[in-house]
């Protein structure tokens, strides 16, 4: 049953319920609403349920000054205090209660079937709700009865952490744009200078002077360079054809020159 200083939810209000006196039930086979007065309900007014703590309320009320006519305590759904009949959907029989504690079992019909709907999908969730809350106090209470997870060091048993000791970051590699990419210079060594042009001048003498007969030529052909006359740098290299060849120097005089510059 409901304490006191628990509050009262309201689960479900229909303005129009309509009550009837019922036969004793003469068998197990259940209630129908056909034995019933069913054009001459006994009372008819307004229906409230509710709900405080576990206990759901059923409240017939009186739809003008909501004078309580009778209540049905609900403790379990579907069970005794709430029962439907056999042939309609829309009727049910309910155990009401007094304050002294007798109780009397009435009927109760609803003029649509959508509030005949409405009024067991309350019940429905109400003590589906109730079902919930009994499991979740049972597993609270109950001793664990699984294996419990062991995450303790046994005896001798060490661990070792490692703190302050950063992994050492990998210098990133050079990355060449092309295919071919250059090479980098041997560790430690360093790149010779290029070739000044004294010693391009040197290597060049040397190489000139290093044969006798070949300088004696060189000079002879210098000697002999220097020597012919030089044209006229405004006439034409090949000379003029029309020249007479009285103009050239007698054949004695080319090879007596010449035979001076073999003694020199």
């Amino acid at each position: 049953m409901a304490t006191e200083g628990e509050y009262e939810s309201v689960l479900c209000v229909k303005p129009d319920v309509n009550v009837y006196r019922i036969p004793p039930r003469s068998s197990n086979r259940g209630y129908r609403a056909a034995d019933w007065k069913l054009d001459a309900p006994d009372w008819t007014g307004r229906m409230r349920v509710t709900a405080r703590g576990k206990v759901a309320y059923i409240k017939l009320e009186d739809k003008i000054s909501g004078e309580l006519f009778a209540q049905a305590p609900v403790e379990e759904y579907p069970g005794i205090t709430v029962e439907t009949v056999s042939d309609s959907s829309r009727y049910f029989v309910i155990r009401i209660q007094d304050d002294s504690g007798r109780s009397a079992f009435i009927g109760i019909g609803f003029g649509d079937r959508g509030d005949s709907f409405d009024f067991n999908v309350a019940l429905q969730d109400h003590f589906k709700w109730v079902k919930q809350d009994n499991e979740i106090i049972k597993q609270s209470q109950a001793p664990d009865s699984g294996p419990k997870l062991d995450l303790g060091f046994k005896e001798g048993q060490t661990i070792t952490l490692n703190i302050g000791q950063a992994r050492k970051k990998e210098k990133p590699r050079p990355q060449s744009t092309g295919g071919f990419g250059l090479l980098p210079p041997p560790p430690g060594g360093k790149i010779a200078p290029p070739p000044s042009s004294s010693g391009l001048s040197n290597h060049n003498t040397e190489s000139l002077t290093g044969d006798g007969s070949t300088g004696c030529l060189l000079e002879l052909d210098s000697s002999n360079s220097n020597s012919m006359p030089q044209s006229n740098p405004s006439t034409d290299l090949w000379g003029d054809f029309s020249t007479p060849a009285s103009s050239l120097p007698p054949p004695a005089q080319q090879q007596s020159s010449s035979s001076n510059w073999v003694q020199f």
